[in-house]
């Protein structure tokens, strides 16, 4: 089966590595997003689906800024594809891009359908306190991640997974699953297709940086469980007291990990934020409901540090002190 691969992410390479695993699989072109400055320094780099699939030796790369012009077309028919697949790209193909292939375009979306469409399926799984999760490949249409299932596989969530653990998990499942349907599809075995129940879908929309604003009125399980899904991307931060923070730094503490506190009745009338006690492995913060310990924290500037080593920089004031949410 010849194989026209769209991807960007990290977990679209892994993906590509599965189907180029796979025997009867070939890869005869890649379509990803161009070069974008990256990091502070703001160098301009591939995106990982590109490094990859040069690491590979995949010689047929284009990058194109619209991937739906006459141009990126006549390149696609040029490769004769069996099957486009899509995995993290970014861009919407139009009908003359999904009716290209004789298989048509496939695409392989970390959720289990028709539940968490959208950009950010794997942070609203685990931000929800979601115990089971999974890939869905499907035949893709004009909408949002609403073509046909053709295939899914499941996945536990665990009660310390961020994140980062469950979509590198997914990841792996999610190329066994995509690589299992297109063997399938190549020699006529696919089961048939399951249309999505439109009425249960749900979406997850795209995060900005922003969105990690830590609410401190909120429920502590809200966010604890917001702390492990935003890990490592977009983070969920708050503002150190203005006494801690110095000339070009607005004391931004990014918090990176956590876990519950019951509350002590001498807490029980502090405003959410406040800095309630000093533990060993952390400060303890009032949340709206209980408390949470802050085991794994990142100052604006600094380095990733525990809970502890955070205190004896900072020695915060229990019942004086409180983080700020802006």
């Amino acid at each position: 089966m010849r194989i026209v691969f769209m991807g960007s992410s990290a977990a679209s390479a892994t993906c590509l590595k599965a189907i180029l695993r796979t025997e009867g699989l070939e890869v005869v072109g890649v379509v990803t997003p161009p070069d974008r400055p990256v990091g502070r320094g703001k160098v301009v780099s591939p995106c990982p689906c590109k490094t990859y699939a040069q690491e590979r030796g995949l010689g047929d790369i284009i990058t194109p800024e619209n991937v739906n012009t006459p141009d990126v077309m006549e390149r696609l028919k040029a490769w004769n594809p069996d099957a486009i697949v899509v995995v993290a790209y970014g861009q919407f193909l139009k009908a003359p891009i999904l009716d290209l292939p004789r298989h048509g375009c496939i695409n392989c979306h970390f959720s289990l359908l028709p539940k968490y469409r959208g950009a950010s399926p794997v942070i609203a799984c685990v931000a929800n306190g979601d115990m089971r999760t999974g890939v869905s490949v499907i035949r893709m249409g004009l909408g949002m991640d609403d073509g046909p299932i053709l295939l899914q596989s499941y996945e536990p969530v665990y009660s310390d997974t961020t994140g980062g653990d469950l979509m590198d998990s997914l990841a792996i499942a999610g190329g066994v699953t995509l690589a299992k349907a297109l063997v399938q599809m190549d020699a006529g075995t696919l089961p048939p297709e399951i249309l999505q129940n439109h009425d249960d879908a749900t979406y997850a929309r795209k995060l900005k940086k922003t969105d990690g604003l830590l609410d401190w009125s909120d429920p502590v399980l809200v966010i604890e469980r917001r702390i492990r899904a935003y890990y490592p991307w977009p983070g969920v931060y708050t503002f150190l007291p203005e006494r801690f923070r110095k000339k070009g730094n607005g004391g931004r503490l990014v918090v990176l990990r956590a876990r519950f506190v019951p509350l002590e009745p001498e807490w029980k009338g502090c405003e959410p934020g406040t800095v309630l006690a000093l533990d060993k492995d952390g400060p303890v913060v009032k949340g709206g409901d209980t408390a949470l310990l802050l085991t794994e924290l990142k100052p604006e500037g600094g380095n990733i540090m525990d809970g502890a080593a955070f205190l004896r920089g900072r020695p915060l004031k229990p019942f004086e002190d409180k983080l700020l949410e802006a």
